[in-house]
């Protein structure tokens, strides 16, 4: 199936903003390195019969963005680097924008199942793609794209030092509440990343950073030479999670949450799928956070980066070798440094080494739950999505993120549990699969 593209507009805020060019700092936690990519995912909707007269979504968005866009200006804003290395916003009368493709597609989304497993080469043209040098100078992108059944997609390309997904959504609801028929936003967006999220002075690190975090200005974390990948998605049915987490119990006598639990099965069978060395350090990252955490909390409003990045570690011989429900345990322990001691070191540590090259090395895996982020809460007058899902390959500092994502709502089946959504290196992924089925069939390798 082949994607359409009409139009491309460049959407700018309905009045101006500003009286006067100026330039905006980020915080260190938008400055981390891992964070120097174009976060792409996509929603999508309903929408009405077709055969009936309705509104355009492509005007009600567009309309609706330029209205969002004077509250939230730094969207429409470009990003350039500093001699320091960090990035900066630059907001410039006459020149900002966000760019609005338009285009159609001729199928149902009944027919391609809502989006719930798709096909990668059709579900990449629904979203953006921009390169280096582009998501720069146009930080956000959007891409609406409609359906024969009246339903459409907005694709986002947002680049992830200017917000992660909680204020990304804050934005997309204030913009939403302007398209359902508000005429103010019922959140205001709070900036001040500098003085929220700066270093302390003198800067000092009594956190254990340095335990995951190393510098190594000649590794780049995204350009890890691993082969082409692949994305599949894989269900996770409840009665068999349970089982596996009461069997976890018996055997440690400890509770484990889902995350804990699923992760730990799923970085053994990806390192073991994967043929790491035995003595190879390999790395779980997540990312926590931290709005309420840090001592004082941040604003209702602030939309700029509001996580930091977590670590559990350990060989990949003990990964595979070891009980599973002790990797379940090391995740959990690693949770005993989400303080704001914890955050405040990591920021400081970006500040004393951001040009030495910070990084968490090879054999990063990343992982992070959709679940209950409230992606879902985005309704621009058609309810809300019935799919959300991210495209994005590039998470925290790993090259084959694993997501934790609801089925559609819109789905006929697959009512029962979740999905993963998996990337893998193509060479490991027949094998990941088998070690999936494993655990489908209630073999958990305890």
């Amino acid at each position: 199936m082949k994607v359409q593209i009409s139009e491309t507009t460049l959407v700018v805020p309905a009045t101006p903003p500003f009286a006067d060019d100026h330039v905006l700092p980020l915080s260190h936690i938008d400055n981390d390195p891992n964070l120097r990519v174009s976060f792409r995912y996509l929603r999508a909707y309903v929408g009405t019969n077709p055969s009936t007269p309705s509104l355009d979504p492509f005007h009600v968005i567009s309309s609706a963005l330029t209205a969002a866009l004077v509250h939230y200006y730094p969207l429409a804003g470009s990003l350039r680097t500093r001699q320091d290395r960090r990035l900066e916003l630059v907001c410039s009368k006459g020149q900002g924008g966000v760019p609005l493709v338009r285009a159609k597609v001729g199928c149902t989304l009944d027919s391609v199942s809502y989006l719930d497993d798709p096909d990668t080469h059709f579900v990449e043209q629904l979203v953006p793609a921009p390169g280096p040098d582009e998501w720069l100078a146009r930080p956000c992108m959007l891409q609406l794209t409609t359906f024969d059944c009246g339903g459409f997609t907005l694709g986002t390309a947002i680049h992830h030092s200017l917000a992660d997904g909680l204020g990304a959504t804050q934005f997309f609801n204030v913009m939403a509440e302007f398209a359902r028929g508000a005429t103010s936003a019922s959140v205001a967006p709070v900036w001040d990343r500098d003085s929220l999220l700066g270093p302390r002075d003198p800067p000092r690190v009594e956190a254990p950073i340095r335990e995951f975090l190393s510098l190594d200005s000649g590794f780049s974390a995204y350009e890890q030479p691993i082969g082409p990948v692949v994305r599949e998605c894989f269900q996770v049915r409840d009665e068999c999670l349970d089982r596996y987490k009461s069997q976890l119990l018996d055997r440690s006598g400890l509770n484990f949450t889902t995350f804990e639990a699923l992760g730990a099965f799923i970085w053994r069978a990806k390192v073991r799928a994967s043929n790491i060395p035995g003595d190879e350090i390999v790395k779980y990252a997540y990312s926590l956070n931290i709005r309420k955490l840090v001592k004082p909390p941040l604003p209702a409003g602030y939309w700029g980066n509001g996580c930091a990045p977590m670590y559990a570690k350990q060989s990949a011989k003990d990964l595979v070798e070891k009980p599973i429900w002790e990797t379940a345990e090391l995740i959990k322990k690693s949770k005993r440094n989400a303080t704001d001691e914890y955050v405040r070191s990591f920021i400081d540590f970006q500040g004393l080494h951001y040009g030495g090259g910070i990084t968490a090395g090879k054999e990063v895996s990343g992982f992070t739950d959709w679940r209950h982020l409230g992606h879902s809460t985005v309704d621009f007058g058609w309810g809300g999505p019935v799919t959300v899902l991210p495209l994005s390959r590039h998470l925290l500092g790993g090259l084959e993120p694993c997501y934790f994502l609801p089925y559609s709502s819109a789905s006929v089946g697959n009512k029962n549990g979740f999905k993963i959504s998996m990337t893998l290196r193509e060479t490991a992924m027949p094998a990941f699969k088998k070690e999936m089925e494993k655990f489908c069939s209630g073999d958990f390798g305890l």
